[in-house]
């Protein structure tokens, strides 16, 4: 077990170093060293480590919405106004709805399956946009309108709201149908979840502040907080539906909101942590892959993809009508929408394990739209926003 970590650690490290040198995300390297090294390949990865995957990757997925509500400032959305709102879930819902029509055309996968394989390709990655928005606000470009802002925190929700919908998803598929009972649940499921994250996270910004405590007590105090929401989400499914990981980015959220002194800390403690959280995360990801399963999929599946796509880029243009932002604005934040990596890698794998027919399938339609959209979206961003997005003075 621990030649596979120091193995995993050290050829990701390494992999994902040379691929940012290139200005391709580096998460693509450590995707690759999980192919290479995984069960389906040179089988370097121990058999401890597979064994416990879905609950390693189930972290990464807790601290990836802790980092998002620790850093998700609503300011930021009402700085922006309308269109920050309509770009957290109308791009994603463009895109769940045209892989949701055209997966059973394309696979002959039911609808529901299709509506799940839709959520999974949905998101957008952080790993790769907050960077260069990040980048873009530093030189000044696009800020007079507030560009890097609106799909900062755009994409930040988008996230939430594409795992909300793909939870509830999973849930009926292991209830076996659309019943009228599943979809109330999901809008109680997301008030529940929030309630639940705003007022723990009132509870705790009280605690932390009566009981002066380390910030290393603190980091572990919402870690285990966030572990023991999505454990009641399991405890009481059966009796009243709350969402733990919408209740987890909320607790967040409600940090940031009281106390941003507290919330940079602790995001600054969390983003150390990320560093190998994410190795993990995408590496056993692509361990779990097939890569006899690409061939499979195939032309079709390239076709899924970027059919998908062009429903998303519509959906980014949709939320942009009436806006000051010119053609070539839009055309930016179009591009930025395009990169997938982070969150297809911590839920790709579910439906899997979750015993779903096409599972397999969407497994690898997840992966092939991770090392596509990524790497060509990084590189799209890169190089263009010198010639799509004004520049403000220095």
């Amino acid at each position: 077990m621990f030649f596979s970590l120091a193995l995993i650690l050290l050829c990701s490290l390494l992999l994902s170093g040379i691929f940012s040198k290139f200005r391709i995300p580096g998460l693509l390297g450590m995707l690759l060293v999980g192919i290479l090294f995984g069960p389906h390949a040179f089988n370097l990865i121990s058999t401890e480590i597979l064994d416990i995957s879905d609950e390693l990757r189930g972290i990464a997925l807790i601290i990836i919405l802790l980092r998002a509500g620790l850093a998700l400032d609503l300011k930021d959305l009402a700085k922006v106004g309308r269109p920050s709102i309509l770009m957290c879930f109308v791009p994603a819902m463009f895109e769940l709805v045209a892989v949701t029509l055209l997966a059973p055309l394309i696979f002959g996968v039911s609808y529901l399956e299709a509506a799940i394989m839709g959520a999974v390709l949905a998101a957008v990655s952080p790993a790769v946009i907050v960077p260069r928005m990040l980048n873009l606000m530093k030189n000044k470009f696009g800020t007079a309108k507030n560009i890097p802002q609106l799909v900062m925190a755009g994409s930040s929700v988008d996230d939430i709201f594409v795992i909300v919908v793909f939870t509830a998803l999973i849930g009926m598929y292991k209830g076996g149908s659309f019943d009228t009972v599943s979809l109330l649940a999901i809008p109680v499921s997301i008030l529940s979840g929030l309630v639940l994250g705003v007022a723990t996270g009132r509870l705790l910004l009280i605690f932390f502040k009566k009981f002066k405590v380390k910030d290393a007590v603190e980091l572990l105090i919402i870690l285990s907080t966030a572990f023991l929401f999505v454990s009641l989400e399991t405890a009481v499914k059966g009796y009243f539906p709350v969402s733990g990981l919408l209740a987890v980015m909320a607790l967040g959220g409600t940090i940031l909101k009281y106390n941003e002194k507290l919330a940079a800390r602790i995001s600054s403690k969390f983003s150390k942590l990320w560093v190998g959280a994410e190795i993990l995360l995408f590496v056993l990801v692509g361990a779990i892959v097939n890569v006899r399963d690409f061939s499979s999929a195939g032309v079709l599946a390239l076709l899924l993809i970027f059919g998908a796509l062009a429903f998303r880029i519509l959906g980014v243009f949709t939320a942009l009508l009436k806006t000051k932002l010119n053609r070539k604005e839009r055309l930016y934040c179009a591009i930025s929408y395009v990169p997938k990596g982070t969150v297809q890698a911590a839920i790709a794998a579910i439906p899997l394990s979750a015993g779903v027919a096409s599972g397999n399938l969407i497994l690898s339609v997840a992966v092939l739209a991770i090392i596509i959209t990524a790497s060509v979206g990084a590189l799209a961003m890169d190089f263009s926003y010198k010639s799509l997005l004004t520049q403000e003075k220095l």
